[in-house]
């Protein structure tokens, strides 16, 4: 049975750079893919014995950090609709068609874009027992010394007409270990364990209970926010508030606004939130298990 590796052509964009083209046509789609396989087969001797399967559109990374990893499921259920399956591993990109439309599979969220990294997701598919033998390499081997060559890094700038700093390539496990880095310097630390156990471990359940931030549960795929009212939100808080009321205000105002940023980070991984009113308990934890 075929297994794969999942990964992406990571794109660093120069501030203030937005990618003028979603997704390539055919034949630069095509010449794109023919260095990526170049490209790690030099990488990971033996790579060019998988088949190579490449998404030739840009998304935001939080797209593909999403549980089931969906993008990289659909890129996987096109290449195997695709001819010519018993001829040996294939290097297949899929692509804008002929008038520039673009399949649903490659249409990337538009709430999601403008972000400094824009990523292609690809498939190294084959039999299990060379993946295997192969994996631990690939998420050594890209992490560490992964960069694209100079000409596919110049063919995505031209092709996308955007200017990039960096080209490199990750697995999804590298990626993630990136993005929580990045979380990390927006503030977002303590919200990582909740995605990466949505990620990673998806029947388990995980919890946000460290004030001043929202309190949070994860549990069967959704995520429940503590909508809390005011005087719930002090009781919880006792001993951290300000005694002056104009800045009580602010803070409840301030914690409002994070509670909708963390559900916006959390939805944009494609984890479902809903608010659930906690009245003013003792413990409001046992509210989002009710």
């Amino acid at each position: 049975m075929d297994t794969s590796v999942m990964g992406v052509l990571a794109l660093e964009l120069a501030a203030g750079s937005v990618p003028a083209t979603a997704a390539l046509p055919q034949a630069q789609a095509s010449s794109l893919l023919e260095l990526l396989a170049r490209d790690l087969g030099k990488l990971v001797p033996g790579a060019t014995a998988l088949e190579l399967s490449l998404g030739a559109a840009h998304f935001d990374p939080a797209e593909v950090l999403r549980p089931g990893w969906p993008l990289h499921r659909r890129l996987d259920e096109l290449r195997q609709r695709a001819p010519g399956r018993e001829q040996g591993p294939r290097v297949i990109a899929f692509s804008a068609d002929e008038q520039g439309n673009i399949p649903l599979p490659l249409v990337a969220d538009a709430g999601l874009a403008g972000g400094q990294m824009r990523v292609l997701p690809f498939l190294l598919s084959g039999p299990a027992g060379i993946i295997d033998t192969l994996r631990d390499s690939f998420e050594e081997i890209l992490l560490d010394r992964g960069m694209a060559g100079a000409d596919t890094a110049l063919l995505a700038q031209e092709a996308f007409s955007a200017r990039i700093e960096h080209a490199r390539y990750l697995t999804v496990h590298d990626l993630t270990a990136i993005m929580a880095m990045q979380y990390q310097n927006q503030g977002l630390q303590k919200l990582w364990p909740v995605i990466e156990t949505a990620l990673l471990a998806p029947d388990e359940e995980e919890w946000l209970d460290q004030p001043p931030e929202p309190l949070l549960r994860y549990a069967e795929g959704g995520v429940q926010i503590a909508l809390l009212d005011p005087a719930a939100w002090q009781q919880r808080h006792a001993g951290q508030l300000p005694d002056d009321v104009e800045q009580l205000q602010r803070a409840y105002e301030y914690f409002q606004a994070r509670q909708r940023q963390i559900a916006a980070v959390l939805e944009a991984h494609g984890i479902p939130v809903t608010f659930a009113y906690c009245d003013n308990r003792a413990d409001v934890r046992e509210s989002l298990k009710a």
